[in-house]
């Protein structure tokens, strides 16, 4: 019998990704998201024609018996949870909604989870923006200091689940990933934005002049990783995931243009910084490499260089798409 997932949000970019990683593992996948399935440039896994994989619409706000349910049928050996809201600048619009759904709903999720005894490990999808802005590389048992509503909602779920380890000896396990990126990735993030409006000839607004560094880290090698966790990491551990590169924005948006021939002062116009945003988290991904194995194989150009020829193969579909964040509650 294969190992069996769950996978939360799997209509998000990471947890598209990952069911199409598992199913190239050979694991059975059952993915849940709120909304119908996205057109298929977005879904790598529908490439794997008579997969194993299974989709249900059913939202963590709504559906969560029926979630619950679901799983009792199945039993899968692992819970994956990508599923948030989780856009940063955002957040401050409605704070309610996120808090709604990244820590009211999550915790309910967790504590109906938690009864579940052929479970595994439940790997929960956390995120760096809990530390805030930070000086130099950050271990995993850096203190949180959350700047923003999408942050402070998710720091309150991640305690909530070390308090269900405690009590309960609840399986969970946490992934925190540098900036991910890749082929399928939604149009209103920071490469395909950049590389959908150089090849439509629209001009990108750069917050702040693009000076806040980031480590990007492909998808790929997140889903590795995340799958290490799930199969071999003892609770309550946390891993970070993450390149050992650092990148400026305005750099990383350069490089874009250089690759696509573009002139970057043609296309690009320098807007004020977003409220909030943390000017760097670069994390120290020592842990998961030294204890599962685990190592990033794909180079930002290369995983640049995937995206930009992703976008030119579905330039037209993506192109009749909204290219900005549209919130739904």
């Amino acid at each position: 019998m294969s190992e069996k997932v769950v996978v939360i949000g799997s209509n998000s970019f990471s947890g598209a990704s990952f069911a199409d990683y598992c199913l190239e593992q050979g694991l059975q996948v059952i993915g849940m998201s709120r909304s119908d399935e996205p057109h298929a440039a977005f879904l790598p896994y529908k490439k794997r024609i008579g997969a194993p994989f299974t989709f249900m619409k059913l939202d963590l706000n709504h559906d969560l018996d029926r979630m619950i349910e679901v799983m009792g049928d199945e039993k899968p050996d692992y819970v994956v949870n990508f599923a948030a809201q989780s856009m940063v600048a955002e957040s401050w619009a409605n704070p309610g909604h996120w808090f709604q759904t990244n820590a009211v709903a999550t915790v309910a999720l967790h504590d109906r989870l938690r009864n579940l005894d052929f479970l595994k490990k439940y790997v929960h999808v956390s995120t760096p923006e809990v530390y805030g802005t930070c000086e130099g590389l950050v271990p995993e048992n850096t203190n949180y200091n959350p700047s923003t509503p999408y942050a402070v909602s998710r720091a309150a779920a991640d305690m909530s689940l070390m308090s269900f380890y405690k009590a309960y000896k609840f399986p969970v396990v946490f992934t925190r990933a540098a900036n991910v990126f890749g082929p399928g990735q939604q149009l209103y993030r920071i490469i395909p934005r950049t590389v959908l409006f150089f090849l439509t000839g629209r001009t990108l607004q750069l917050h702040g002049g693009g000076h806040s560094v980031r480590s990007f880290i492909h998808i790929r090698d997140v889903s590795d990783g995340t799958l290490r966790i799930a199969r071999n990491a003892p609770p309550p551990e946390i891993y970070h995931l993450s390149t050992t590169r650092n990148i400026s924005i305005r750099q990383l948006v350069e490089m874009i243009a250089e690759r696509v021939g573009v002139a970057f002062a043609d296309h690009v116009e320098i807007v004020n910084e977003r409220l909030g945003k943390d000017a760097a988290y670069l994390l120290d991904s020592a842990k998961a490499r030294t204890t599962l194995g685990w190592q990033d194989a794909i180079s930002l150009e290369q995983g640049i260089d995937e995206t930009i020829a992703w976008v030119r193969q579905n330039l037209d579909a993506l192109s009749a798409l909204p290219a900005d964040y549209i919130h739904k509650p």
